[in-house]
């Protein structure tokens, strides 16, 4: 049974996430502020962290930061504030595996717990969240540098495009809804439509796939959204 520490500092989401996720198939260890989510990552040796952003003591960044810098691979995923776009930004190229704004649905939050833990399970000890950089066959991108390159050869994509690739590398396989990929890529508060996400995409495939016109990379999921379909690894 896999075992999920949730850090937040709020008792009332605490209270009543612990037992939802306990009924959900997880052990559950709680921390009340970052230094203790750090204390109980050491004693504990969770599957998977849920941190909220702001935490007294550590903030969930800081303690994001910690993990990486200690090599931990456990994954994590982080709760932030709605409209904080360029925090979630930051918190995924610091090496978080998934985000959630406040307030969510309990619902969602186990649905993406069990995505990351079979990306994990996919890919050895962790998630792909915590590497810089990321390959799918041809296509390389260094999510640090916010570089990419085809054959060897450097592509130039707008600055959306290329957030849009890292989301979507991070997530092989799942389905994403053109509104999931609004609120992971451009934030919810920026007024803009999903035919952002078309158009982006139709860049990505343009500049990426063999044959724009027959993706094989990034597919579409009729009525719904997009894939990566992809294998995806460390670089």
């Amino acid at each position: 049974m896999p075992t999920i520490l949730l850090a937040d500092d709020e008792s009332a989401i605490t209270d009543n996430l612990a037992p939802l996720l306990t009924r959900s198939g997880f052990d559950v260890v709680v921390a009340h502020d970052g230094q203790e989510a750090l204390d109980r990552l050491r004693a504990n040796s969770p599957d998977l962290v849920v941190l909220d952003v702001v935490m007294p003591r550590l903030d969930g960044r800081a303690v994001l930061r910690r993990l990486r810098q200690e090599r931990s691979t456990t994954p994590v995923i982080l709760l932030t504030q709605v409209g904080e776009s360029s925090e979630r930004a930051m918190a995924l190229e610091e090496g978080a595996d998934d985000y959630l704004n406040k307030p969510f649905d309990p619902q969602e939050l186990i649905a993406r717990i069990r995505a990351v833990l079979r990306r994990g399970e996919g890919g050895g000890a962790g998630g792909l969240g915590q590497f810089q950089r990321l390959r799918s066959g041809a296509v390389l991108l260094d999510r640090v540098s916010q570089r990419v390159w085809k054959d060897g050869r450097e592509v130039v994509l707008t600055p959306r495009a290329t957030a849009l690739l890292a989301y979507l590398m991070t997530h092989p396989d799942e389905v994403m809804t053109r509104e999931r990929l609004l609120e992971a890529v451009w934030g919810w508060s920026f007024q803009t439509s999903t035919r952002s996400v078309d158009t982006r995409v139709a860049e990505l495939r343009r500049e990426l796939e063999d044959d724009s016109s027959d993706p094989q990379l990034i597919t579409t999921v009729l009525g719904t959204g997009y894939r990566f379909s992809g294998h995806v690894e460390k670089a």
